[in-house]
C-alpha cells in the first residue's frame, strides 16, 4: 500500500512539475510518518545569450536563434500586435533516444510570463511533432513565437529537455 501511494505521490510531482506549477517544498514527511520517494530538487539556472546553445548533461544540446520580430495575422491566437519567434535546434547526442515531448519552455518578457502565439498561416505551430523521438546523433528544428510589446524589451526564454533536467537553460537578451 505505502509503495503504491510513492508512485502515485511521484506522478503527481511530475506532473505539476511538467504542466509549470510552482514547486511545493513541504515537511518532506507523509501523514503516517513516511517520507516522499521524490523530493523536490530546484534546478540551477544556465544563462545562455540568443544565438548561442547550451549542452545538457544527459546529452542534449539546445541552440536558440536571436530572435525575429513580425505582425502575426489576424487568425493569430492569442491576437497580439507584436511577436517575435525562436528557431530551437535540439541535438541529441546521447545513446537513448529524446522524446521531443519531455521539452519544457517558458518565456518572460519584461518580468512577466509572455504568451506563446500560434499562427499557423504564419508558420508558427509550436511543438507539432511533440509525439516523435529524436534519434541519437540527430537534431530537429522547432521554431516557437511569443507575444511581445510593441517597442524592443528585455526577452528571456528557459528550456528544460526534461521536468528532471538538473538545469534551466536560460537564453536571454533583446527582442
Amino acid at each position: 500500500m505505502r509503495t503504491r501511494r510513492h508512485v502515485l505521490i511521484a506522478a503527481a510531482l511530475f506532473g505539476l512539475t511538467a504542466c509549470g506549477a510552482p514547486a511545493q517544498v513541504g515537511s518532506g514527511a507523509l501523514p503516517d510518518g513516511g517520507s516522499p520517494a521524490v523530493q523536490a530538487a530546484t534546478p540551477r539556472q544556465q544563462t545562455v545569450g540568443f544565438g548561442e546553445q547550451y549542452r545538457f548533461t544527459d546529452g542534449i544540446t539546445i541552440s536558440v536563434s536571436a530572435p525575429k520580430s513580425f505582425r502575426p495575422s489576424v487568425s493569430a491566437y492569442p491576437h497580439s500586435d507584436r511577436a517575435v519567434a525562436f528557431e530551437l535546434t535540439i541535438r541529441n547526442d546521447s545513446a537513448q533516444p529524446y522524446k521531443l515531448s519531455g521539452l519544457i519552455v517558458s518565456a518572460n518578457v519584461a518580468g512577466g510570463a509572455a504568451k506563446q502565439v500560434v499562427d499557423s498561416t504564419q508558420g508558427y505551430s509550436g511543438i507539432v511533432d511533440a509525439g516523435k523521438d529524436v534519434q541519437p546523433a540527430h537534431d530537429v528544428q522547432v521554431t516557437l513565437a511569443f507575444a511581445v510589446p510593441d517597442q524592443p524589451v528585455e526577452m528571456a526564454l528557459s528550456l528544460r529537455p526534461t521536468a528532471t533536467s538538473p538545469v534551466v537553460a536560460v537564453y536571454h537578451g533583446s527582442a
